[in-house]
């Protein structure tokens, strides 16, 4: 890869293929996100472009990251959409942003090791675990609508990721939907409607927050997980440029470039937007290192949210290509959790540690809920919390979280 890429260079045609192409990386999982939890998926693609301008803007053009939907909030959106409606929960998707802002100014003032103490490897692990465990039985559900093409969907994308190299090896969900809805097609299961109705330009079906202090409490917490891997993302393509972005411009900037889009997002009536580790891994594989590469990924996702037949395509995928994506997706993200925990080698002969995390495993999958009049707070959210709490409160030591 030449150096122009790398540290600089105008908008040419080389940059503009390589910005188009890293959205294609983003792609599936970013649209993934809005099609599980209600949302128009053209929201999902106006917001994340903008998000990624905004951080941009923020980090002062200076790290080269696109901003995406985090599966971390699938579970936590549907369930306050039960709750609260999806107004309500947009409210607490804003909040979310403003959890990111606060995070950012205690970094700024205090340091890393403020994220260390509060959230070492002992409670981020099973957090993360339970993202993807309580997630488990919406995919079987989806996927059982039709089998084999859940199975074929799913198939697809283990061996892009297992067998392919190079680019192909970072979109096993966008193959996965592609073969997946290629067969539903040639099954007949596919319902065009929403294509024909779609026009060739229409805006996004925004839709504007409500605010509600149940939603709000519920949704806060789950920002937890993402602040990790934010860190974790900030020094993996640090090192692919060589540079110190935790130092320059900061990991306060970068975390409030993460918050401030995040707002804006649950504004707009779009999922959180957080940096994305597709695109992380895209950058480590490539070494293409220059901002603008991804600036230009965040303006044609705002020209693709523009084009109202991209959006009624996206509708017309089958339930049974979605849930056959989910089914490793969700698990992948519950092994990522147990990941964690050994590369931190977290003492499991502790008794405190076992603790910790069993608490967190049963309250968060388990369904336990805390109610106080019309506020309750439940699944992730609570076994952050608790997760948190015993672990300031138990005596002994925890390792941090190894992020670089």
């Amino acid at each position: 890869m030449s150096e122009n890429l790398q540290n600089g260079g105008g908008i040419n045609f080389k940059n503009t293929v390589l910005g188009i192409q890293f959205l294609f990386v983003a792609f599936g999982a970013t649209v993934l996100v809005p099609l599980l939890v209600g949302i128009d998926p053209a929201v999902a693609l106006f917001t994340a472009g903008v998000g990624t301008l905004i951080f941009h803007l923020i980090t002062k053009g200076m790290v080269p990251v696109f901003l995406g939907s985090s599966f971390a909030f699938i579970a936590p959106i549907q369930k306050s959409t039960e709750l609260y409606g999806l107004p309500g929960t947009l409210g607490g998707l804003v909040a979310v942003g403003v959890v990111y802002t606060l995070v950012s100014g205690l970094v700024k003032a205090r340091g890393l090791k403020f994220i260390e103490k509060l959230f070492p490897s002992v409670v981020v692990g099973p957090v993360i675990m339970v993202i993807g465990l309580s997630l488990a039985s919406v995919g079987v559900n989806m996927a059982k609508t039709e089998w084999w093409i859940a199975i074929l969907a799913l198939i697809t994308a283990i061996v892009v990721v297992v067998f392919t190299r190079g680019m192909i090896k970072l979109i096993p969900i966008f193959a996965g939907i592609v073969v997946g809805y290629v067969a539903s097609v040639v099954a007949g299961a596919v319902d065009f409607t929403p294509i024909v109705e779609a026009t060739w330009f229409a805006l996004p079906d925004f839709t504007f927050p409500e605010f509600n202090w149940g939603a709000i409490v519920y949704m806060i917490p789950v920002a937890v997980a993402p602040v990790i891997e934010h860190v974790g993302d900030m020094y993996a393509i640090g090192s692919v440029a060589e540079k110190d972005f935790i130092e320059k411009p900061g990991l306060h900037r970068t975390l409030l470039g993460d918050g401030v889009a995040s707002a804006f997002a649950g504004f707009m009536g779009g999922p959180p937007n957080t940096t994305y580790s597709e695109v992380t891994g895209a950058i480590t594989l490539t070494k293409v290192t220059n901002p603008l590469v991804l600036r230009i990924s965040a303006i044609t996702a705002i020209v693709f949210s523009l084009v109202g037949k991209i959006s009624g395509f996206l509708k017309t995928i089958p339930q049974a290509v979605l849930g056959g994506i989910m089914l490793l997706l969700f698990g992948m993200i519950a092994s990522v959790g147990i990941k964690t925990l050994i590369e931190s080698k977290t003492d499991m002969s502790k008794t405190r540690n076992q603790v910790i995390i069993s608490i967190i495993l049963t309250v968060g999958v388990g369904g336990a809920v805390i109610s106080w009049g019309t506020f309750s707070m439940a699944g992730i959210g609570l076994a952050s919390v608790v997760g948190v709490i015993l672990n300031l409160v138990l005596p002994g030591d925890s390792k941090k979280v190894d992020v670089q």
